[in-house]
């Protein structure tokens, strides 16, 4: 119970969950799948599990099962598949056997099945197995690169910390010491370890191929809820751990009061506070940049955008997307500003909508950028960021 109110009380989650994102079904596919696989081997020594090896019929429903769920897992964020293979090797590290090795092919296949439309429409579609938006992103991520792994792994934890979870950091040490410990006899702990390791490789994933923090690190949000679970046990096992010791009773149970406090703190204070700001932002500069292309620029003028949820939805027409996301072709002109003023040229594209951080660079075949409208809105200003501008492209040089 501790542990779901400390989920529940996780802001990010909250936030993640007001803003529309996969981000909380694919944290929930996750849980579904661990507890999936702890359910074969009965981490953690719980008697009442069924083990591989005695009861065939359900071993073959249960692999079934859990190659749909690990599939529906990938078709919500593709990363996914670490999980699933972090679990297939502690599942034959517990029980190296031809039975494992059979369940383990039956849900294999069933992974496959489900996941097989998928790729094959990414394939069609893109050439690749994942969708335009996996390669603009790690163009996007391109400069952080050159910075050390430490400093990515700094900077993409600074704003997934923010919160009661930083608490319960001595909890996650105390459990994974804690199962390290009872693998020793029983190597169906193991299990154990994956809550644990899923959520530290996804963070470690994300640093070496994506180091991207932005909307609080939210790609690394679906590490959350495992680190919280292994938190929340640790903790409890500190706790019990220092019965005998009036400091060691003190400390713990200041440790996990304080954690309490700042998890309903955040979640009804800056948790808020950020989600509400983020939510004016998003109205201010996207969506009523959006109302105005309808209202005011003729459809059959071509678009080039870098922010395109809010004009595909208020303002539908044809558009370039210079992030990638749907405008594939523009991803390696990324950092090529003078290129991606020719491709904008060569395709015609009349008005250019973005921040000042998205609009490339004035080159010698620049156009004259004539502003047509920005928001002016507050809030965005106020957080140290720019206004959404439409610009006429005046590739004449003259502003009308």
């Amino acid at each position: 119970m501790i542990t779901g109110l400390a989920l529940v009380f996780t802001w990010h989650l909250i936030w993640a969950a007001a803003s529309g994102m996969e981000t909380p079904i694919f944290a929930m596919f996750t849980l579904l799948l661990i507890w999936l696989a702890s359910q074969q081997v009965g981490a953690g020594g719980a008697r009442r599990a069924v083990p591989l090896q005695d009861n065939p019929p359900q071993t073959l429903l249960s692999a079934i099962i859990f190659g749909v769920v690990a599939a529906l897992t990938t078709l919500t964020r593709a990363e996914g598949v670490l999980l699933v293979g972090l679990i297939g090797v502690a599942l034959l590290v517990i029980r190296p056997s031809a039975r494992t090795l059979v369940w383990g092919v039956v849900a294999g296949i069933a992974f496959v099945i489900v996941l097989a439309p998928y790729l094959a429409f990414n394939y069609g579609v893109t050439g690749g197995l994942l969708p335009n938006t996996a390669a603009a992103k790690r163009m996007d991520a391109t400069p952080l690169l050159n910075e050390s792994l430490l400093w990515r792994l700094g900077d993409l934890l600074t704003p997934l910390a923010a919160g009661g979870q930083l608490l319960l950091v001595p909890g996650m040490i105390a459990y994974a010491v804690g199962v390290v410990r009872q693998i020793r006899a029983d190597r169906r702990w193991i299990m154990a370890l994956i809550p644990l390791g899923w959520g530290v490789a996804l963070i470690i994933l994300y640093a070496v191929w994506l180091p991207l923090n932005i909307q609080h690190a939210r790609y690394l949000i679906p590490a959350l809820p495992s680190l919280v679970l292994a938190g929340v046990i640790g903790t409890a096992w500190l706790i019990r751990g220092a019965q005998k010791s009036l400091i060691g009773r003190v400390l713990t149970r200041v440790l996990a009061l304080s954690a309490l406090l700042i998890f309903i703190g955040f979640t009804f204070g800056l948790g808020l506070q950020a989600h509400v700001q983020d939510v004016t932002i998003i109205d201010e500069e996207m969506v009523r940049s959006a109302q105005y292309l309808a209202e005011n620029i003729p459809p059959e003028d071509l678009l080039a955008v870098h922010d395109i949820g809010a004009v595909g939805y208020f303002a539908p027409r044809p558009i370039l997307d210079i992030a990638g996301l749907v405008t594939p072709e523009t991803i390696p002109l990324a950092f090529d500003d003078a290129g991606m003023w020719d491709f904008l040229r060569e395709q015609g594209a009349v008005y250019l909508m973005g921040l000042e951080n998205q609009v490339p660079r004035l080159t010698a075949n620049a156009p004259t950028l004539c502003v047509d409208f920005t928001t002016n809105g507050p809030t965005a200003v106020r957080a140290g960021g720019t206004n959404m501008t439409i610009y006429y492209l005046a590739w004449d040089g003259l502003c009308p």
